[in-house]
């Protein structure tokens, strides 16, 4: 089946080198608990001057709570993602803000946000690959039907989640759209932590781009999480890894290597099927 994606580009000033700061951390405590959590590193990195924080997959509830997705649910600018925005601007960074379960209407999603430094959501992104193995997220979630793009003030950026690593398509798309950094916020399980590595840098190494994922730790509802939350660069090469404890692992980056990357080796160059093509 052919996947059909709409296109939302968001066009603002353009810059190159940042730092950025992934947070992982054990969403097994109260969504209040969880907030303080986040909040913590959050501040904790930008003291260190990240530009750009990124937080786990449905951080505040806990991925594998999904009996308590519904009772936690919020819209995009509820409670959870203010706070978020509040904090953005108050530290003058870009938040990625992992992602929430979203409410609209009767519907949920699993949805991501994206905060520029003046507390502004500048981009959100509804998870299109719902996990369905062992997981109740595609029986309960309603799936995105567009991919989300964003050209800030630190560069283009593509928004996914998690399960979506796994879906090449999707990271092609957003590359066609100008994409220089994926950004992923996940809950992925230690057991496929080969995998998470392997699509991370495969994903990277793909498109030429920057790869930074946030993943949760520790256990939740008696999974356990990988961690390894990780910053890939154009040529695979990982240039941090947070291994398994809590807490928060950075990384600069220079987005002019893409382009160099791609100069130097211009496989995108050389590819014969397009879809747009046909």
């Amino acid at each position: 089946m052919e996947a059909h994606f709409t296109l939302r580009v968001i066009i603002l000033p353009n810059a190159m080198a940042i730092d950025i700061a992934l947070v992982q951390f054990e969403a097994e405590s109260s969504p209040e608990e969880n907030l303080a959590t986040a909040t913590r590193y959050i501040e904790w990195a930008a003291e260190r001057g990240a530009d750009l924080v990124l937080l786990p997959e449905v951080w505040n509830v806990g991925y594998f709570a999904f009996d308590d997705y519904r009772e936690h649910a919020e819209s995009i600018d509820g409670p959870t993602a203010t706070r978020l925005a509040d904090l953005a601007d108050e530290l003058g960074i870009h938040l990625h803000a992992g992602s929430i379960v979203e409410a609209s209407g009767e519907a949920l999603y699993n949805t991501s946000l994206l905060f520029d430094p003046s507390g502004e959501r500048i981009g959100s992104y509804r998870k299109i690959h719902l996990f369905g193995y062992e997981s109740e997220e595609s029986r309960l979630l309603t799936p995105g039907e567009r991919i989300e793009v964003v050209d800030t003030s630190i560069g283009t950026v593509g928004l996914t989640t998690c399960y979506d690593l796994r879906f090449p398509e999707l990271y092609r798309a957003l590359c066609d759209a100008g994409a220089e950094l994926f950004l992923v916020t996940s809950a992925w399980p230690h057991r496929r932590l080969d995998h998470w590595t392997l699509f991370a840098r495969t994903r990277a190494v793909e498109e030429q781009v920057f790869l930074a994922a946030a993943n949760l730790t520790g256990r939740n509802r008696g999974v356990e999480l990988a961690g390894n939350s990780l910053v890939v660069d154009p040529w695979g090469v990982p240039r941090t890894n947070a291994g398994t404890d809590e807490g928060v692992t950075l990384a600069r980056i220079d987005l002019d290597a893409v382009e160099r990357t791609r100069n130097e080796f211009p496989v995108l160059d050389d590819r014969r099927l397009d879809p747009s093509d046909e």
